[in-house]
């Protein structure tokens, strides 16, 4: 079996979890980190790894897996499919996925390569899920409530406000597909709470949102990655009204993040040059092993 050899972009979070995903996936081997301090001393679990401050660094590289935060997903990915390495990630900036689609594109046809965008759970597996439903019933309406648990896109977006020392950013499900954002917040010497709270507030993550913001002591007393979606779908299948479809799980989010970038980078490997996101991919295509075998088990 030719393995997939890929490099984790990042070692946050998400990174942490690739690494794990990888180490129990058979038909992928590693060829290395890329962190911003390569030269801080390395975790136990990366001795067995290079890590190094720059993908062209690495040995032969297939597929890069993007753990990075969504608004520097597009410099990354756009960097690394000029060096000929396919690129997979998790940006979660729904109102911006088709035109950082089309840019990338242009520059993944360009290098004969191929990159998926918003390849988490939602976007990704949950914008799947959403399109199964859309097929089943095509006239109605579909409502996703998140949570309640840890957004890290949002949670990423809150530590990147000046004055935020540390930052844990809730999301709660109201029904309908509406939320309320609860931010908890250290804030650093010298800033005034209510400045950095306003600045929370008017952030593109939040700003559609009920956002509620606390200064605490201690935001690590409070992490909990766990999280999880209800989908509900109500319309008509054909001329059939009442059609009710519902979708839901409990998961550790970077966890499942992580497993499904893995999946994607496989698929990545199987398509012809261009940027994708997880609705255009065959499904067949995110799991390993033989066709017939999946067939026979699956359908």
């Amino acid at each position: 079996m030719q393995k997939i050899k890929a490099a984790i972009i990042g070692y946050g979070n998400i990174g942490k979890y690739v690494l794990e995903a990888v180490q129990n996936t058979p038909d992928f081997e590693l060829t290395g980190i890329v962190r911003r301090s390569p030269g801080a001393s390395k975790p136990s679990e990366l001795q067995a790894y290079p890590v190094v401050a720059s993908v062209k660094e690495l040995p032969h590289t297939d597929v890069a897996v993007l753990c990075t935060p969504s608004r520097s997903v597009e410099k990354y990915a756009g960097d690394i499919l000029n060096l000929g390495i396919n690129t997979v990630d998790s940006f979660d900036i729904h109102g911006d996925i088709w035109n950082l689609q089309q840019r990338l594109d242009r520059i993944a046809k360009d290098n004969k390569r191929v990159s998926v965008i918003s390849a988490g759970w939602d976007p990704g597996s949950d914008s799947v899920v959403r399109a199964l439903m859309e097929a089943s019933a095509p006239n109605g309406l579909t409502y996703t409530n998140f949570g309640p648990g840890m957004s890290m896109g949002h949670t990423v977006a809150v530590k990147a406000v000046p004055g935020v020392k540390a930052a844990l950013s809730m999301t709660i499900p109201l029904g309908t597909g509406i939320h309320r954002r609860m931010v908890y917040i250290e804030v650093e010497k010298d800033h005034d709470f209510d400045t950095v709270a306003a600045a929370i507030k008017a952030d593109a993550y939040f700003v559609h949102d009920e956002t509620h913001v606390m200064q605490v002591q201690d935001v690590n007393a409070l992490l909990d990655m766990g999280h999880g979606v209800h989908m509900i779908r109500k319309g008509v299948s054909g001329k059939t009204q009442n059609q009710q479809l519902e979708f839901s799980m409990s998961i550790n989010n970077p966890a499942l993040t992580a497993q499904l970038l893995v999946a994607v980078a496989r698929a990545s490997m199987k398509q012809a040059p261009g940027c994708y996101t997880m609705i255009e991919l065959p499904m067949i295509d995110l799991l390993a092993g033989n066709k017939e075998d999946l067939i026979r088990r699956l359908v």
